[in-house]
């Protein structure tokens, strides 16, 4: 089944937001917010739009409002995943 880590989610954190390079580790603090980490708002925004072109699912906005940790984006992530394959069958 596919499935995002946190080091999946790190290596597209990464490219989204260059300029975040001084940014913590996500598998260093994976519950900490991702403002305190290090990451804005516009690469947020941009590692959501490479998370639903990547894996072919849709984020909604309302899920995402209540998402800061790269442990809540994964655990999302997964379980729509999960939801797709599950449709899919």
């Amino acid at each position: 089944m596919l499935q995002i880590t946190i080091s999946d989610l790190q290596t597209i954190m990464r490219e989204c937001a260059g300029e975040a390079e001084d940014a913590l580790p996500l598998e260093e603090a994976p519950d900490r917010p991702f403002e305190e980490l290090g990451y804005d708002s516009l690469a947020l925004l941009e590692t959501y739009s490479r998370i639903e072109r990547d894996y072919g699912i849709e984020l909604c906005e309302d899920e995402l409002g209540a998402i800061n940790t790269a442990q809540a984006l994964v655990d999302l992530t997964n379980s729509l995943l999960q939801l797709k394959v599950m449709s899919a069958a």
